[in-house]
């Protein structure tokens, strides 16, 4: 394990949402201690918080990926974007753990009344946006909806250097993106893993071979890195790729698919093995802008114990294969 006694102590102190994720993958805790714990997501902490700002008709903040209201608010000039409407709400319920039943009914309620700000299209249908469409997958498969069709659009919207791009729908790129492609497959991933449905996995092996062709960090063309974003690590990461982010990524997939490590994420681990403080931690970058219903990650420059869980799960799960 990577971490000291202190330090996963002071992991354990937290919210259930992160405990139980710690308790598992830190801590070697038994299935039946950290399931106990996740379960508490529901009734505690950042979870409860965030199922009681739910509006009646499905929806958090009257809107689907942006709240209600928000292009005639002076809210829409400012920095950044706000993260309260319901695709975020969902993503972070999911991802912190909270069990799909709690959500009973809330596929039908968005299906009946959310709408996307694109074309008011139809909420479980997904829109033109490779990030929206990822969240939404995952989201749908999580809470039973039927978003088969959407998982057969990432088949047919890849480019050709194999990932995905938010902006090819414009015309504005026949590039893959970084932020885009580990967006989408990770949705994709969330999707096999929730429904079984293996027909997305060679899309999904595409955009990762991208990814791992780059070495997670590097343009092809010059070999410098793609941008200061890969070194940038923060939490919560929302739609910003990292180093660390890719690699928690292929971690979740070497364990579902019961395969090892590849060599090429070897300077990416260098990169977030650098990056842990003397105290073996590692430090919040800079939050991303944007009105959230409540901080669950402390202010630039503070050790982060969400990406203290990442960094350290990331390490062992490598160095145990070495």
């Amino acid at each position: 394990m990577s971490v000291d006694a202190a330090t996963l102590e002071w992991l354990l102190d937290s919210d259930p949402a992160l405990r139980w994720q710690v308790e598992r993958d830190l801590a070697g805790a038994p299935p039946a201690l950290w399931q106990a714990t996740r379960t508490r997501v529901a009734t505690e902490g950042f979870g409860a918080r965030l199922l009681e700002k739910q509006d009646a008709d499905g929806q958090w903040a009257g809107g689907a990926f942006f709240p209600a209201g928000f292009f005639d608010s002076d809210e829409a000039t400012r920095p950044g974007q706000p993260w309260v409407a319901t695709t975020w709400a969902l993503k972070d319920l999911r991802e912190w753990g909270l069990d799909a039943a709690v959500l009973a009914g809330t596929a039908e309620k968005l299906d009946a009344n959310s709408r996307w700000d694109y074309d008011d299209l139809p909420f479980w249908g997904g829109e033109v946006d490779v990030c929206i469409n990822s969240y939404t997958l995952a989201a749908g498969a999580w809470l039973g909806a039927d978003v088969a069709a959407l998982a057969d659009w990432f088949r047919t919207h890849r480019l050709e250097d194999g990932g995905w791009n938010c902006e090819a729908e414009e015309g504005d790129s026949v590039r893959s993106s970084f932020h885009s492609t580990l967006n989408a497959v990770r949705g994709l991933l969330a999707y096999e893993q929730l429904t079984g449905d293996r027909s997305v996995r060679e899309a999904r092996h595409g955009g990762e071979e991208y990814l791992l062709s780059r070495r997670l960090m590097f343009r092809a063309s010059t070999g410098e890195p793609v941008g200061d974003f890969v070194f940038r690590f923060v939490s919560p990461s929302r739609h910003r790729y990292s180093a660390l982010a890719a690699l928690d990524h292929f971690r979740d997939v070497s364990l579902w698919e019961g395969t090892a490590p590849d060599s090429r994420l070897a300077d990416a681990i260098e990169v977030v093995r650098a990056a842990r403080a003397p105290d073996g931690v590692w430090l919040q970058s800079t939050p991303l802008a944007g009105r959230t219903w409540f901080d669950v990650d402390v202010p630039e420059g503070e050790p982060s114990r969400w990406l203290t869980l990442q960094g350290a799960r990331v390490l062992d799960w490598w160095d145990a294969a070495r």
